[in-house]
């Protein structure tokens, strides 16, 4: 595995990068040689914030984790990785590009599924045009963390999310 580190609001001493190449190393049991890691340290007050990105042909690994300690984020973010491999494992494998980058050994073993994504609820409902504004509006109404509209501008649906600090994002469909 090929590790890219970088640093914001931090810098990444010789201490921080081991830590990471040994945590996140112990997944180079599922990845080829040539797979890269995307890290990025960073600290906000109190929070030490580590995000972790692995892209692979047609898909993405990721995982962030905030705590209190560096070190702690760290052996959280690995384990997390190690779970959605082994979670996900059969969905990768099904698009054969991205076993490209998973060691044969990985494919080859069975995992337990033992959190298969089940949907336990559907909700319908009437989606009516709006401003993105609006639409941020009736998700505070709601109290709810993102809302789905059709954006009265553009005729298409997007969704409002809240972010931290109290602002909002919008996810609207490419062109």
């Amino acid at each position: 595995m090929k590790f890219i580190i970088i640093g914001k609001n931090i810098e990444v001493t010789e201490g921080l990068r081991s830590a990471v190449e040994d945590k996140i190393g112990k997944l180079e049991k599922y990845f080829t040689e040539e797979t890269e890691v995307h890290v990025t340290l960073s600290v906000e007050k109190d929070r030490q914030k580590i995000e972790v990105t692995i892209p692979m042909k047609g898909n993405i690994i990721r995982s962030e984790q905030v705590s209190s300690d560096m070190y702690v984020s760290i052996d959280l973010v690995e384990e997390i990785i190690e779970r959605q491999l082994k979670k996900y494992k059969k969905k990768l494998v099904d698009k054969k590009q991205t076993a490209a980058f998973l060691r044969q050994e990985f494919v080859e073993k069975d995992y337990m599924d033992d959190e298969e994504v089940k949907i336990i609820r559907t909700k319908k409902f009437d989606i009516k045009p709006m401003y993105p504004e609006d639409a941020c509006v009736q998700m505070e109404l709601l109290g709810h963390n993102f809302y789905v509209f059709c954006n009265a501008e553009t005729d298409q649906v997007n969704v409002v999310y809240k972010r931290k600090g109290n602002t909002y994002g919008l996810i609207e469909p490419e062109d």
